[in-house]
């Protein structure tokens, strides 16, 4: 009994001597096979997913985190700086230019300012201001040549302001005429007539007809102050047999005494090279001033002043 219980014993712990081993070659062959099952895996990772293509990089715009109002500034022609002037030889030659006064009829005292240069100036009257007939009672017994500066519907009228007694597209004919003849009485010394603003009126055949139809059977001749490059006030006139003139250059858009003198040097050479050559203005001080500068040196150069009458065809 006792030796059995021996062998019991031995057989007991047989098992015990060879389970480290065994567990430890379980552990081996595990770490082998994982190894090789990642590897597999990374291989098989590699094949199915592509490489990224290289492209060209692009460049965007970067994204706006804030909007940047720009404040648009009015243009106007009186604020804009004047270019640098520069020395030029002047040309000499004859040449015969008209000065037509436009805006006139608000003071007697800026008529006879302008009298006082000793110039034939031309004098173009509003009806309806408040000083008309002085203006033209002063002007015409001093010689002056007088003409009438007639109110005519602009683009963008009645935002753009116009004096309520002038010409309108809506207007009949009867009403035209009628109008035309209440302006006549106020300057019934004209010789003439100029439009004030008209850039839409001056455009239609139909009413610049009536107008000068008008001034025709007056006796009066027509000049274009072409506040609209589309005007059919010259063309129409040639057409109807009436004296007609336009103008060449605007004297004084910008209030500034040596650009006022060089739109003066222009309308000098430009009236050398045609013969005669026709400016408008207004009785601002600095035109009185850019005038006054000025006149000695072109009549020395050879230009000859003379009225609007003198300059129609």
């Amino acid at each position: 009994m006792a030796k059995r219980r021996k062998n019991v014993a031995n057989s007991r712990k047989k098992p015990q001597g060879r389970r480290p081993l065994i567990t430890l070659l379980v552990v081996a062959l595990l770490i082998v096979s994982a190894f090789f099952l990642l590897e597999k895996l990374k291989k098989s990772v590699q094949v199915t997913i592509p490489e990224k293509p290289i492209t060209k990089e692009r460049h965007k715009m970067p994204v706006r985190t804030e909007t940047v109002v720009v404040e648009q500034q009015p243009y106007t022609t009186a604020i804009a700086p004047l270019p640098p002037r520069h020395p030029r030889k002047r040309a000499f030659g004859p040449g015969t230019v008209a000065i037509i006064i436009d805006d006139m009829g608000s003071s007697v005292r800026e008529a006879d300012e302008l009298m006082a240069i000793k110039l034939p100036l031309t004098f173009s009257i509003i009806p309806g201001l408040a000083h008309v007939k002085g203006v033209a009672e002063a002007a015409h017994v001093r010689g002056y040549q007088l003409m009438i500066h007639i109110p005519m519907e602009p683009r963008g009228y009645p935002q753009q302001r116009m004096e309520r007694y002038g010409l309108l597209l809506s207007q009949s004919d009867e009403e035209i005429r009628k109008r035309l003849d209440g302006f006549l009485r106020e300057v019934p010394y004209a010789k003439g007539a100029n439009n004030h603003m008209g850039s839409r009126f001056t455009e239609d055949r139909g009413k610049m007809g009536t107008v000068l139809g008008y001034l025709k059977g007056k006796g009066l001749f027509f000049i274009d102050s072409k506040t609209t490059p589309l005007s059919v006030g010259n063309t129409l006139a040639r057409e109807m047999g009436i004296e007609n003139a336009g103008r060449n250059v605007f004297l004084d858009n910008v209030q500034d005494v040596e650009a006022i003198r060089e739109q003066l040097e222009q309308l000098a050479e430009m009236a050398r090279r045609k013969g005669g050559a026709i400016g408008i203005c207004h009785p601002h001080k600095a035109t009185i001033q850019g005038w006054t500068a000025a006149m000695p040196e072109l009549r020395k150069s050879g230009i000859t002043f003379v009225y609007a009458a003198d300059l129609v065809r």
